[in-house]
């Protein structure tokens, strides 16, 4: 029998510590339990919104108006392929860097750059989460998902999970698909990637480190730029790095020769850190209780909990860029209310 409760504070799920309260909250562990928590929102005409570990979401102040659904499918299980490689299956509410660190020690190559990232599996092919050189979908075989429509388990493979920047099928499709196991395709004989400066430079004097190493290494460099959750909120980098058109691009090179630029399949990817923070100064701007991280201006910190100041803040900061480039930028973190 499922566990149904009323008005839960969704600020104790989120790595912003906010929110306001949930009106029905539950927590599924099995694909019965899953089913029946869809039907107890279809009965009732209620919104559903999927939680894995809230680490990109800020959801405001008044809370959800329908059924939050924390999922909880446990598990990991490794399977030997015919090439001598590792298949990793993963239930999606294990938290993501226990697995990152799970296959570590196990000296599996393929995820160590995503070390120290926030939230869960499931969460992860949503988001197609990447960090220091490293995509999710690098290593990915396929997702497993129950579709909310078909009332079904479907599997998509890496190609069909649409990824890019960002970006998925799961990200696209609102609350349709509800993420069960995710699939790596993982190396005991790795080697690392050290293709991104801080990485690099880490290394520099060290031609081949071990897996271990380059976990311990990017926990490092993450510390330098990322808030202590112990102490504040956040969601990680708030804003997406915008994707120019060649033409754009060269626009706003000649304004700053020194934007770091970089080829993109789409266009031309531009740093938007170093716009906030060399181009207008706003590392470290604050309104109320929310602040661009002074390590990392593409990060915004809570000290107060209070969703209304973020939002303040980050379309303040919106409206900046696009006043003085004409550049629209585009949210990572998923708002809900």
């Amino acid at each position: 029998m499922l566990q149904i409760q009323e008005n839960i504070p969704l600020f104790q799920f989120t790595t912003f510590h906010i929110g306001g309260p949930a009106r029905f909250f539950v927590q599924v562990r099995t694909l019965e339990e899953l089913r029946e928590a869809l039907h107890y929102a279809k009965d009732r005409s209620l919104k559903v919104l999927f939680l894995g570990g809230g680490s990109n979401m800020l959801v405001s102040d008044i809370g959800f108006p329908g059924l939050v659904i924390k999922v909880e499918f446990f598990g990991i299980e490794e399977v030997v392929d015919a090439g001598g490689r590792v298949v990793c299956m993963v239930g999606a509410g294990e938290h993501w860097d226990s697995l990152v660190l799970h296959v570590v020690d196990a000296g599996l190559w393929g995820i160590e750059n995503l070390s120290g990232i926030p939230g869960t599996v499931g969460a992860a092919p949503v988001q197609n989460i990447g960090a220091y050189g490293t995509e999710l979908k690098d290593s990915l075989l396929w997702v497993e998902a129950y579709d909310t429509e078909a009332h079904a388990i479907v599997t998509f493979t890496r190609e069909e999970c649409q990824f890019s920047y960002r970006q998925s099928v799961f990200k696209r499709s609102g609350d349709r698909y509800c993420v069960l196991r995710v699939v790596f395709r993982l190396s005991n004989s790795g080697e690392a990637n050290l293709s991104y400066k801080d990485l690099a430079e880490f290394f520099i004097e060290e031609r081949k480190p071990s897996v271990a190493a380059v976990r311990d290494a990017v926990l490092s460099i993450r510390a330098k730029k990322f808030p202590d959750l112990t102490k504040e909120g956040t969601a990680g980098s708030f804003f997406l790095n915008p994707i120019l058109s060649i033409e754009e691009a060269a626009r706003l090179r000649a304004i700053h020769p020194e934007l770091p630029q970089y080829p993109d399949a789409q266009g031309v990817k531009i740093s938007l850190a170093w716009l906030l923070d060399k181009g207008l100064g706003l590392r470290g701007y604050s309104i109320g209780g929310a602040r661009l991280f002074e390590q990392q201006p593409l990060v915004v910190v809570s000290s107060n909990g209070v969703a209304r100041d973020v939002e303040a803040l980050v379309y303040d900061v919106q409206q900046k860029i696009v006043d003085v480039y004409d550049i629209k930028v585009v949210f990572e973190v998923q708002k809900i209310s």
